[in-house]
């Protein structure tokens, strides 16, 4: 091989590396890989671990909103956050009869801005380890910090643990909880 064909080839590879590191920053979610170009029901959709999300979200006629220009910020529970609450819960929920109630529970957990969890460390140390989010179902939440990982106490003092935080999306950013943050009664 020419000295050129070994630099062509060596510059491919960097290139190929680069490439694969700007995919590498975004966390696999479910099983699946999550891309920074595509919305947040374009990449909850190939999780497994969000199938009872994206068929709530279908239900509560929401995906339309949230494949819009944003930006969201989701705290998107996984479906053992869904198994954990009362036997019946979501299937209640998913009841067409009940697709205020569900709108609800599922706005409680976007907000209206692209926050990162940097931001969001910062805003809570800001406000003395507990700052107020207020999500676009009009729910607020309470931001804390537990150690290195953001928790959030939702309106029942129900309190959810990002698990993945900063998954980018074209339209804002997803930050999986272990818990469904409810409304209160």
């Amino acid at each position: 091989m020419s000295r050129f064909t070994l630099r062509t080839a060596a510059l491919a590879t960097v290139f190929a590396l680069g490439a694969f590191a700007a995919h590498a920053e975004n966390p696999m979610v479910g099983g699946a890989a999550m891309f920074e170009d595509k919305n947040i029901v374009e990449n909850a959709v190939n999780s497994k671990d969000h199938t009872t999300l994206v068929a709530a979200v279908k239900a509560a006629g929401l995906v339309e909103t949230l494949s819009g220009a944003g930006p969201f910020t989701v705290f998107a529970p996984t479906n053992e956050a869904f198994e954990a609450l009362p036997a019946g819960t979501v299937d209640t929920l998913l009841k067409p009869e009940n697709k205020d109630q569900l709108t609800k529970v599922l706005t409680c957990h976007v907000v209206a801005a692209n926050a990162l969890s940097e931001a969001i460390g910062k805003m809570i140390a800001d406000d003395g380890g507990n700052h107020p989010v207020k999500t676009v179902g009009g729910c607020v939440l309470s931001a804390k910090m537990d150690g290195d990982k953001i928790t959030l106490t939702d309106e029942t003092g129900g309190v959810a643990t990002v698990t993945i935080a900063d998954v980018k999306q074209s339209n804002g950013v997803i930050h999986v909880i272990d818990k469904v943050l409810l409304p209160k009664a």
